[in-house]
């Protein structure tokens, strides 16, 4: 059945098969590739210590993006529901479970996505135009107040200009790739003196699978491709292919044009490329291109977090006031305003920690990663619960392929516990902070 805020509709989302394979390829590659990949590389390279180790690392990332996808297919095609993982966790381990979750994107995953992406529009502005000090801060905060503001005054981006500014990250790509495979120029290209130790790799995986994130919101259209079975691997493998390849094409050439050593220092990536092998003239034009473009991105995850906030407050009365959504108002303005307000406390925090993208991946990671596993034990959990459920999409070599997914989840949540810094505490911290509300009556 069809959930919206609690309520349950009769037409079954499996009753609509309307998405090509072209489409729902376009679609999964424009929710995962964004912003992240002109801000990671450099961060990932530094921790690998090689051309070939880095390269082996965004590729490693392709195949666990494609194993966890593959999971995710199987559960959003057997129980598709507009609730997406909140559904899966409420049917595997109970809404006590589910509360966290959505307390979890509320306060941790969805505003610490808003807060690093931000920081990476700041990164790039303040390229172009610096504003004092705390300029990447000051940009990421006046990102968050204007796409709020836009989003409450009804002036959401429309499908066009959202296309539009996709389109910028696109070109912003291709222009990186052919500025470091055809110039003349090249950086330093030694290795660096890092070896690649178990802290190193925890750490480089962490920002790698970051810029991977996204796939399993497409997940959720298994049940609309027309060819259900055959058309969601379809899906996923292209998709995922395409994603690999582009990431791996990208850091190929700005490993060729900026140099290695260069990377491993550098904090815009895109910039100092586009410096070296083309002058300082056009630095300016690159940095406002993608930090104009990720505006498409940031606004995507403020959307949908607005509004999983308000099924929130539809499903517990605690926070009953994050569902007052007029008919005379185009948002949920109350979710909206809590949801900025939260963010921009994050963005306070990565200023004062003086990296503020870093701490909001350390902030995110943990909680992400914890629920990513509970969610990859939950397809074995309802396999053993309802072996007679119809699945129009089962996982390949079950249980092979969701074991090496919970075992690669287990790994980047152990990573991502013991290898960064006060930002993990502070995220953990968050969502311990949500277990009171357990002892309320909610519902």
């Amino acid at each position: 059945m069809h959930v919206i805020a609690g309520k349950e509709y009769s037409r079954s989302i499996a009753d609509r098969k309307n998405i090509s394979i072209i489409d729902a390829v376009s679609i999964v590659a424009g929710m995962v590739i964004g912003p992240g990949i002109f801000k990671t590389p450099s961060i990932v390279a530094a921790h690998a210590g090689s051309e070939i180790v880095t390269l082996s690392l965004w590729l490693i990332g392709g195949l666990i993006s494609f194993i966890g996808a593959l999971c995710y297919a199987e559960l959003a095609s057997t129980y598709p529901n507009t609730g997406g993982e909140y559904h899966f966790i409420v049917k595997s381990y109970g809404k006590k479970t589910a509360f966290l979750f959505a307390w979890a994107r509320m306060t941790v995953i969805q505003t610490g996505s808003i807060a690093l992406l931000a920081f990476v529009i700041g990164d790039y502005a303040s390229e172009a135009f610096r504003l004092g000090n705390y300029s990447p801060s000051l940009y990421a905060g006046i990102t968050v107040l204007i796409l709020t503001a836009v989003n409450l005054y009804g002036l959401k981006p429309s499908s066009k200009l959202q296309k539009i500014l996709m389109g910028g990250i696109l070109f912003g790509i291709i222009f990186i790739v052919a500025a470091g495979l055809f110039s003349e120029t090249s950086g330093i290209s030694a290795q660096s003196n890092i070896q690649l130790t178990e802290f190193a790799l925890g750490q480089a995986m962490i920002f790698v699978l970051l810029t991977y994130g996204g796939w399993n919101e497409a997940a959720y259209l298994s049940a609309e491709i027309t060819s259900t079975r055959s058309g969601i691997v379809k899906v996923l493998f292209y998709s995922i292919a395409l994603i690999t390849g582009t990431y791996l094409l990208t850091n190929f050439a700005l490993i060729e044009g900026l140099g290695f050593l260069n990377i491993t220092n550098s904090e815009t990536v895109a910039a100092d490329l586009i410096e070296i092998t083309m002058g300082s003239g056009w630095v300016k034009i690159i940095s406002i291109i993608i930090a104009v473009a990720a505006f498409s991105t940031v606004n995507a995850v403020m959307i949908t977090g607005a509004r999983s906030n308000y099924a929130l407050g539809n499903d517990f009365k605690t926070f009953k006031f994050l569902s007052r959504w007029k008919e005379d108002e185009p948002a949920p303005v109350y979710s909206f305003v809590f949801q900025s307000c939260i963010a921009l406390l994050l963005i306070a925090l990565g200023t004062v920690t003086r990296n503020g993208f870093v701490t909001m991946v350390e902030y995110t990671a943990p909680v992400f990663w914890f629920f990513f596993l509970l969610i990859g034990i939950s397809l074995i959990i309802l396999r053993i619960k309802e072996p007679e459920k119809a699945r129009p999409f089962r996982v390949p070599l079950y249980p092979f392929v969701p074991v090496l997914f919970c075992i690669a989840a287990a790994y980047m949540l152990y990573s991502s516990l013991v290898y960064t810094g006060v930002g993990a505490l502070i995220g953990i911290a968050v969502l311990i902070s949500g277990l009171p509300f357990l002892l309320l009556k909610n519902n």
